[in-house]
């Protein structure tokens, strides 16, 4: 006997999709996954007649979306919105979830590691003795963390842990977003320009939108400390990764630090990813055990509750609901 409720998951970052299966299982719903990799014509075939998508990061666009016409939720598995054609599904009446508050703790942290590993000279000496190169002097003389300026750009609750753990090593912390709003934690909120001007660090957590799309572009390189120190843990498409590129070889700012890219992944033999003041790891960010077991659960439960009927948490289009 056939279940009830169709499901497609896109795409994932973990080994298999029990977690999602015993949940959805629930309501007397079937899984279907999508093959590695799909391209937009595949997912179109998968997505046909379903109930409902579920994606990690491939781009469920208009066309995928009209191939589901019985589609009643898209849930993201994770935070970020931009694979989703949300405009077009509010259109439809379709609810889209995400899970905000899932790999807060990860995220933070891996950003704070990024940042000490370039600040400290941690990455550059351990490249260096991976090749056999042991000299205290081949680095720049680092400044002590507790004399720093980090600059938030995006000040949600991810922004907010990283300035948390930030002031624990005696950082000053600024910070912009849209709003103006420090959101009670006395947090000194400046514009853009002043954040590019006064950080020694920038560390970017805001979503990409038309609005942020390459924020950081060549005319904020030029506007940043050339001892400074970008990090992103957010999306690759808030940097103009060629102005990056630049900015580095000219020695515009001091050094980057990325989690994410535009495209992803990216091209590692761009000499770029040679360089001794770059680091760069692989959307590892959002990543432990528990903020997993976290993500699939949630927002398996978020497309359980809408397939019955139920309210469910975080839906980013209410206007859906109308």
């Amino acid at each position: 006997m056939s279940a009830k409720y169709r499901v497609l998951i896109t795409d994932r970052a973990w080994p298999d999709c029990e977690v999602e299966k015993q949940e959805l299982a629930r309501v007397d719903a079937e899984v279907i996954e999508a093959p590695p990799g799909a391209d937009e014509q595949t997912l179109i075939e998968c997505a046909t007649g379903v109930d409902a998508i579920a994606t990690c990061w491939a781009q469920v666009t208009q066309s995928v979306i009209e191939a589901a016409p019985d589609c009643k939720t898209i849930a993201r598995l994770g935070i970020g919105l931009d694979n989703i054609d949300v405009k077009y599904a509010t259109s439809k009446k379709i609810p889209v979830t995400n899970v905000p508050d899932y790999c807060i703790p990860e995220v933070a942290d891996h950003a704070i590691a990024l940042m000490l590993a370039s600040l400290r000279n941690v990455a550059f000496f351990h490249h260096q003795t991976k090749q056999g190169i042991y000299d205290l002097s081949a680095a720049p003389m680092p400044r002590r963390v507790g004399t720093l300026t980090l600059g938030l750009f995006g000040f949600g609750l991810t922004g907010q842990a990283v300035a948390e753990r930030a002031r624990a090593f005696g950082m000053q912390v600024i910070a912009t977003n849209s709003s103006g709003n420090d959101y009670g934690t006395g947090t000194s909120m400046v514009s853009f320009d002043e954040l590019l001007e006064q950080s020694d660090v920038i560390s970017i957590h805001a979503p990409l939108t038309e609005a942020t799309q390459h924020q950081f572009d060549a005319a904020a390189f030029e506007k940043m400390k050339p001892t400074s120190l970008i990090i992103n843990t957010s999306r690759g498409g808030l940097i103009d990764f060629d102005a990056l590129k630049s900015a580095i070889q000219n020695q515009s700012i001091a050094g980057a630090a990325l989690d994410v890219f535009d495209p992803e992944p990216p091209d590692l033999s761009d000499p770029f990813f040679q360089h001794e003041r770059v680091i760069a790891t692989p959307h590892a960010a959002f990543i432990s055990s528990e903020s997993l077991d976290e993500l699939r659960a949630q927002a398996a439960r978020q497309v359980a509750d809408v397939l019955v009927g139920k309210d469910t948490m975080n839906i980013v289009n209410p206007e859906a609901l109308a």
